[in-house]
């Protein structure tokens, strides 16, 4: 097997655990509207077929820009597997408050511990992180595309759920955890 291969099947693990969780949630008391949320769905599309090369017929997006050693090819695959263990961390600590879908549950409250007290969008982070190392895994100029459209997704998505929960839970609520803690990189307000 390839590293690029191993490094796809960690993300299908991933994405089939994630689908299988979904269930464990509550429903949502309140959504803001759904045209609202079309523009980070749209961007996500794009940029999972562009990361994981569902491209390949697309030409120079698909010419590597570079030929990574097969070592650090293998050494990009625990990178992934981390970012996405750093999702899970997420969504078990969030419990039946996650959802898919951005919304506030009845007994919704802002959560600022566990990977929450380290940036205010951990799943978002650690996503972010495994397309970047599946990008440098495959070295293309598509790969890259892909993470660029799905980091502008993460964070538009990440601005509608902050713009919903002020006016949901309070500015004042979600305000004093903003000024805490950073968005979605650690360290960088």
């Amino acid at each position: 097997m390839t590293p690029e291969v191993v490094n796809v099947s960690v993300w299908i693990a991933w994405w089939v655990s994630w689908l299988a969780a979904a269930f464990w949630r509550d429903r949502a008391a309140k959504q803001p509207p759904r045209r609202s949320q079309i523009g980070y769905r749209l961007f996500t599309m794009a940029g999972v077929v562009l990361l994981f090369g569902a491209t390949r017929d697309a030409g120079v997006l698909e010419i590597p820009l570079w030929y990574s050693p097969v070592a650090i090819q293998w050494a990009m695959i625990p990178v992934t597997g981390g970012g996405l263990a750093f999702t899970w961390w997420a969504r078990i600590h969030l419990g039946r408050l996650w959802s898919s879908n951005v919304g506030r549950k009845a007994d919704h409250r802002v959560v600022d511990t566990g990977p929450y007290a380290i940036v205010r969008h951990p799943i978002y982070t650690g996503i972010m992180i495994a397309t970047i190392a599946t990008a440098a895994l495959r070295g293309t100029l598509a790969a890259w595309m892909g993470v660029a459209l799905l980091t502008v997704a993460w964070y538009v998505k990440a601005r509608l759920e902050e713009r919903f929960l002020r006016e949901e839970l309070g500015p004042e609520t979600y305000d004093a955890y903003a000024r805490r803690v950073p968005m979605l990189v650690p360290f960088i307000r």
